[in-house]
C-alpha cells in the first residue's frame, strides 16, 4: 500500500481546480484500489483515475474507493489492462473552505484480481399500453427521457433497476447520461433488449460552471477541456450536444462557447414552479432554432423526477433514430408519459387530455382547447399549452 497525504487550500482551488496526484504502479499488477479520505463536513473532493494509456473512470464525489481490474471495474471505472508505469489519481477540488482541506490516500496494487461484487438482478414488470398518438407519414411518435444516472456515477440503481423503472412508467427510450464517464456504455444496449426499453448512450460532461449532455457512442469526451472542444468531438464522431439545466442553481450554465448548441434541455425536473417564465425566455434568447428538450436528471426515487418527468416525444422511425430525429428538431414535452401532450401533425397541432387548457402560439395569440383530441392549426415556431395561472403544461416545436 502506498499513502499519500496532503492538503489543499482555497488558492488551490482557484488557481487549477482539478489536480493530478501520480503513482506507480509495478509491472505484473492486475488491480489497482485506491481509498480517498477527508472530512466530507469541510468540504468535497471529486474523485477519477488516469493510466498511461488516458482516461480510466470518473465517480466525482459519488465514491471515495474504485478497483480497476483487467477484468472488472467499480461503475464509473473501465476496466482492462493494468499497465506497468505512472498512473494518477484525478482530485477535482469542487469545495475547498478557507482553512483547507486535509486528504489522504491509499493505493493498493495486487497481482491477484479479487472478487467482483454481483448486483441482484430487478424482477420483470408490466409496461403499461402505448398512448393513442398518430403516426406521421410513417414516422411515430415515441415516449422518452434525456437525462438519468445510474451506479456508473451518483445514481442509486444500476442500469438493469433503472431500465425496469423507466419501462414500467411507459418510456420507449431513455438516454443514461453519467457525469464525466461511458463506463456505463457497454451494457446498455443488452440490458435494454432484456428490459423492453431502448437505452441510448450519452455522457453528461460536468463542470463548476455548467453541464452538458454529449448524446451516441462517440467515446470519452474530456470534460477538463473548454466547451468549444466537446462540441468539435460531438460533431467529429457524429453526436449530438444539449445544454443541461441552463438555470439550476449551482450548476447553472456559466461556460463560454464560440457557437451555442441548438439542443438545450428547456424544461428539467428542477423547474419547480412552472408558472415561472425563466426557463421559456432563456430559450427564446439562446437561439432562434433552439430544439427543446425536457429531461427528469433521475438519480434516485424521492429525488428529482421519475424516469419520464418531464417526458420528450420524439417523432422518428423507430427508437434506433432517436438521435437523428432529435437533430432534425422533431419533439415534443409533456409533464409525464400519461399528462397533456401538444404534437405537431404537419401543418395542425393535435391536443390531447388538454381539455380547459390554453394554446399559446409564439406571437402570444391564446386559444382556449375544448375537448380531450383537438386539432387546431399550427404556425412556425414554439408552442405550449398552459393553464389559466400560466403554469406550463406541454411544449411542442
Amino acid at each position: 500500500m502506498t499513502v499519500i497525504n496532503g492538503h489543499w487550500s482555497l488558492d488551490d482551488r482557484l488557481e487549477r481546480i482539478l489536480r493530478e496526484v501520480p503513482f506507480e504502479v509495478p509491472a505484473g499488477t492486475r488491480a489497482v484500489t485506491v481509498r480517498l479520505r477527508f472530512d466530507r463536513s469541510l468540504g468535497v473532493l471529486d474523485l477519477g483515475c488516469a493510466s498511461p494509456d488516458g482516461f480510466r473512470g470518473w465517480s466525482g464525489g459519488a465514491r471515495d474507493e474504485y478497483t480497476i481490474t483487467e477484468e472488472w471495474a467499480t461503475p464509473g471505472y473501465l476496466p482492462g489492462s493494468v499497465e506497468d508505469g505512472t498512473w494518477h489519481v484525478w482530485l477535482r477540488l469542487h469545495r475547498v473552505p478557507p482553512q483547507g482541506l486535509d486528504y489522504t490516500l491509499e493505493i493498493t496494487t495486487a497481482t491477484t484480481v479479487p472478487a467482483q461484487p454481483i448486483a441482484e438482478e430487478p424482477p420483470h414488470g408490466e409496461r403499461p399500453p402505448r398512448r393513442d398518438v398518430p403516426d406521421v407519414d410513417g414516422l411515430r411518435w415515441f415516449a422518452g427521457d434525456f437525462h438519468a444516472h445510474t451506479l456508473h456515477s451518483d445514481g442509486s440503481l444500476t442500469i438493469p433497476e433503472l431500465a425496469e423503472l423507466a419501462a414500467s412508467r411507459g418510456l420507449d427510450f431513455l438516454t443514461v447520461t453519467d457525469h464525466n464517464t461511458t463506463s456505463h456504455h457497454p451494457y446498455l444496449a443488452g440490458v435494454g433488449k432484456d428490459r423492453g426499453i431502448t437505452l441510448l448512450p450519452g455522457q453528461e460532461v460536468t463542470t463548476d460552471r455548467g453541464h452538458a449532455n454529449v448524446f451516441g457512442a462517440v467515446g470519452w469526451v474530456d470534460f477538463r477541456e473548454p466547451v468549444d472542444s466537446w462540441m468539435r468531438h460531438a460533431a467529429r464522431e457524429g453526436g449530438l450536444i444539449s445544454i443541461n439545466h441552463p438555470l439550476g442553481g449551482d450548476c447553472a450554465w456559466l461556460q463560454p462557447v464560440t457557437e451555442r448548441p441548438r439542443i438545450a434541455e428547456v424544461w428539467h425536473s428542477g423547474w419547480w414552479d412552472r408558472r415561472w417564465g425563466a426557463p421559456l425566455a432563456w430559450a427564446d434568447a439562446w437561439r432562434p432554432d433552439l430544439v427543446a428538450i425536457g429531461a427528469s436528471d433521475f438519480h434516485k426515487v424521492g429525488e428529482d423526477g421519475l424516469p419520464g418527468q418531464p417526458t420528450t416525444w420524439v417523432l422518428a422511425e423507430d427508437t434506433g433514430s432517436i438521435f437523428e430525429a432529435l437533430a432534425a428538431g422533431r419533439t415534443a414535452i409533456s409533464a409525464g408519459p400519461g399528462e397533456p401532450l401538444l404534437v405537431r401533425l404537419g401543418d395542425e397541432l393535435l391536443a390531447l387530455d388538454a381539455d380547459g387548457l390554453i394554446l399559446v402560439r409564439p406571437g402570444g395569440d391564446r386559444q382556449v382547447i375544448r375537448g380531450e383530441r383537438v386539432l387546431v392549426p399550427a404556425g412556425e415556431g414554439r408552442h405550449r399549452l398552459e393553464t389559466h395561472q400560466n403554469e406550463v403544461m406541454a411544449i411542442c416545436g
